[in-house]
């Protein structure tokens, strides 16, 4: 079997970040000696208290922070900043509100790094291929004051997907949206990142969120983290089939597997709002 073939997608190795406060030079661990291998294809959600350093662990992945000790990897080679290998998508959408929606998703193939080299005509195919993927067809040319948070997202998603990263980096994308958008978006989110297509032609994914039961829906796998210095507590396999759609939530299953996680963090969960 190749190296390539073996080796993981992402790999973490005893990754250490420390802050210094501005004015007193106080150092703060934000996360300690974090390993964590994700493989190509996975989706991974990384769930914990407040505070625990799953935002600080994802921008290093993306290179926009540099670990104080460690390594980070992709593909076998070390993380020295931001690629376009790595997309990365927020919760506050990002857009750009004097853009339609066709041209806020083809903003980083008009202008960046992912366009570079394609004929113009290739670049036009590629926006309209994904405005039908997040199914945004007849909305293209709206402003994004005139359309709804969800399809906010889907834009966000799909200007993501656009520029063709290797690695899609998600911090709490849906955690802005009331309930009902939001459980929709996660199955949409599953059908988008490829579900059912083949774990070779899949994006990896890396998706921070809060709720315990999204976690389980999207994940192939759970990363649990502690605080007060970050930590990785526990990785949990999460073995329910794919596809998955709503019944998927009334598996007795799905309920264990959610305990489980709400048991390694609720002390501190607790203790990060008292």
């Amino acid at each position: 079997m190749s190296d390539t073939m073996t080796r993981p997608k992402l790999r973490l190795d005893h990754v250490t970040k420390e802050f210094a406060a501005p004015r007193t030079g106080l150092r703060t661990v934000a996360v300690s000696d974090v390993s964590l291998e994700i493989q190509a294809g996975d989706f991974v959600c990384i769930v914990g208290p407040s505070g625990c350093g799953k935002t600080t662990v994802m921008n290093m992945i993306a290179g926009l922070d540099k670990p104080s000790s460690g390594t980070i990897e992709i593909d076998g080679a070390p993380i020295t900043g931001p690629g376009a290998d790595r997309g990365v998508m927020f919760q506050d959408y990002a857009l750009f509100p004097w853009l339609t929606v066709r041209d806020n998703i083809g903003f980083g193939l008009r202008n960046g790094t992912p366009g570079r080299g394609m004929a113009a005509n290739d670049v036009e195919e590629r926006i309209s291929k994904h405005i039908e993927l997040v199914r945004l067809g007849g909305a293209e040319t709206k402003y994004p004051h005139q359309i709804s948070g969800g399809m906010r997202q889907r834009v966000a998603l799909a200007r993501l997907l656009a520029n063709g990263p290797d690695v899609l980096l998600m911090d709490e994308p849906l955690g802005a949206l009331d309930a009902q958008t939001r459980l929709i978006l996660q199955a949409e989110l599953l059908r988008i990142w490829g579900e059912t297509a083949p774990r070779e032609e899949r994006k990896t994914a890396v998706f921070i969120t809060h709720d315990i039961a999204e976690a389980v829906f999207l994940s192939d796998s759970v990363v649990v983290m502690s605080s007060h210095p970050g930590r990785i507590r526990a990785v949990l396999p999460i073995d329910l089939p794919r596809p998955r759609d709503e019944h998927v939530r009334a598996h007795p299953r799905f309920a264990q597997l959610s305990e489980e996680i709400w048991e390694l963090i609720r002390d501190e969960a607790y203790r990060a709002i008292a």
